[in-house]
């Protein structure tokens, strides 16, 4: 497989360049066609912590701006097949807001990470009741509870969600 340096401009997104692996941190990109390999790194991709709550209601003030376009995956559950109508996303925001003030009551919210602040494409949300070490470093984190990406997601492996979330998403996403 050949390497291709690709210098990209901040506002171009990672599903728009079809057909290329984007490695951050000026790393190479490389060409390959699985949808796996475009999540996959994305995942495990350089992530910034929306600290404060002010923090968190700006990013998701972007998301209620530009709702469309986005898979919500809760993981533990298949990964979606199609993005979310607009109007699914925006119930979901309010509905892990809620969950995430009622059940994360702290002063900072530090439980919600995207890849950026101001222009997000992949979001991790962890679960206020199975954080482990979230926020450290650990041979074997935790995943987030729900993933909201640009990029189809792909199946990741989970210790089984608890029933209760799993009918919480069931409630939202029927």
């Amino acid at each position: 497989m050949r390497s291709v340096a690709i210098v990209l401009d901040r506002r171009i997104h990672v599903n728009e360049i079809s057909g290329y692996r984007l490695k951050l941190n000026d790393r190479t990109a490389e060409q390959f066609s699985d949808g796996r390999e475009r999540f996959l790194p994305a995942f495990r991709g350089s992530f910034t912590s929306t600290l404060r709550w002010h923090q968190f209601e700006a990013l998701w003030e972007l998301l209620r701006q530009n709702p469309s376009g986005w898979y919500v995956y809760a993981v533990g559950e298949p990964p979606p097949e199609s993005q979310s109508s607009e109007k699914q996303l925006i119930r979901f925001l309010q509905e892990i807001e809620a969950l995430l003030r009622r059940e994360h009551d702290e002063d900072y919210c530090g439980i919600v990470y995207a890849d950026d602040l101001v222009r997000p494409g992949f979001i991790k949300i962890f679960d206020p009741n199975n954080l482990g070490v979230s926020c450290g470093y650990s041979d074997n984190p935790p995943l987030p509870g729900w993933i909201l990406s640009r990029l189809k997601p792909v199946d990741l492996p989970s210790s089984m969600q608890p029933a209760g979330r799993k009918r919480w998403w069931r409630k939202i996403f029927g």
